[in-house]
């Protein structure tokens, strides 16, 4: 079993009289960790959600009932716990009974726990998010050389747990999920009324990553108005399929201001939606993939290490631009993503605005201590 770095720290959590919510996208892990952290400890009561049986016992219950349900259990764990209607009202009253319990909560959709959850329960939880395996926690269960020799593989088939482990069937692990799992929670809502729509949405974002997107471009090219795409977007970003950068912009008229950029959380379920396995030297988005795979580990890196920092990218009215700038504690740190032995430098701009920023370009021959 390859270890998740979130072990150490959910672990950390116990004891503290809060609920332990892990969050994610389908099949990235979170009920094989939970199942990890439970086996051998005593007293654990485990409920999984997708079970209508098991749904019912915890909707609409009374305080009483749920006394009784968790009884003298040491820890209870509630698998898929967004099919629970009211999940967050239930968790509410189970915390506050202040049973000497361990709970902890895994979702899919923070769409749904959002709503459900953060409500009701507020100040009650602890959540953490869990994404496909990150470089650092490959490089613990193999090490960095192999990894290294394994980087066109991760760059085309992504890190999904059940990927690296059956690297030979990887292709069709990854078209089961992107066909079956990818919309399943999106199409469970109630707000998505055209999947049909979605699926080109999200062919169309898959094959812009990298660039800047124009919400009114997309709503052109799908056939459907501006309001309807930025809605499934940000759906998209909340069940881990996507996610948004921003446009970097504190002193210069001419920075873009409300630009932004869509990258996938994994670069096998981006090329997945493509139906493109192609070797690298055969493509023309090998430059693209290095990128979206490098931002993406990046943002699980500042996750697990719980970096406080805020990325975005950066570009001018004339075309003048940063991949990824990251802002910490008052500093900027500003990076370029190379595949290939191309040279960059900070634009002048740039420079002359931000003076004290840093500047690295990162590339296959430096990129471990940036995503590590």
């Amino acid at each position: 079993m390859i270890n998740r770095v979130l072990e150490q720290s959910i672990e950390n959590d116990f004891g503290k009289g809060k609920i332990i919510v892990l969050m994610g996208a389908r099949q990235v892990g979170k009920t094989t960790l939970f199942d990890k952290i439970t086996k051998g400890k005593e007293d654990v009561l485990a409920l999984n959600c997708d079970n209508y049986d098991t749904r019912a016992t915890l909707e609409n219950r009374t305080t009483t009932e749920l006394r009784q349900l968790i009884g003298n259990h040491k820890m209870l764990f509630i698998d898929e716990a967004q099919k629970v209607k009211n999940i967050g009202l239930t968790l509410k009253m189970i915390a506050d009974l202040k049973l000497p319990v361990q709970v902890l909560v895994t979702g899919s959709a923070s769409f749904v726990l959002a709503d459900e959850i953060n409500e009701p329960a507020t100040g009650r939880l602890i959540e953490h998010h869990m994404y496909p395996l990150s470089f650092g926690e490959l490089v613990q269960h193999t090490s960095q050389m192999e990894e290294h020799r394994l980087l066109e593989q991760r760059m085309l088939y992504g890190t999904y747990p059940e990927v690296v482990t059956n690297p030979s069937d990887a292709r069709s692990i990854l078209t089961n999920l992107s066909n079956n799992y990818l919309y399943r929670d999106l199409l469970e809502y109630k707000g998505v009324k055209k999947p049909d729509v979605l699926q080109k949405l999200v062919r169309a974002l898959a094959l812009q990553i990298g660039s800047e997107v124009s919400y009114n471009e997309l709503s052109r090219l799908i056939g459907i108005d501006k309001e309807t795409v930025e809605s499934y977007i940000d759906l998209l970003e909340k069940c881990y399929v996507i996610f948004r950068l921003s446009a970097y912009s504190r002193n210069l008229r001419t920075e873009i201001k409300r630009g932004r950029k869509i990258y996938f959380y994994d670069n096998g379920i981006r090329n997945a939606l493509i139906s493109n396995f192609a070797p690298l030297e055969l493509r023309n988005d090998a430059g693209a993939l290095w990128e979206n795979m490098m931002v993406s580990e990046r943002v699980k890196r500042n996750a697990y290490c719980k970096s406080y920092a805020q990325i975005f990218f950066w570009r001018t009215l004339q075309q003048q631009e940063i991949d990824l700038v990251e802002e910490k504690d008052g500093r900027l740190t500003a990076f370029e993503f190379k595949w290939g032995n191309k040279k960059a430098r900070m634009p002048r701009v740039f420079a002359e605005t931000y003076p004290d920023a840093e500047f690295q370009i990162i590339s296959p021959e430096n990129y471990m201590e940036f995503v590590s």
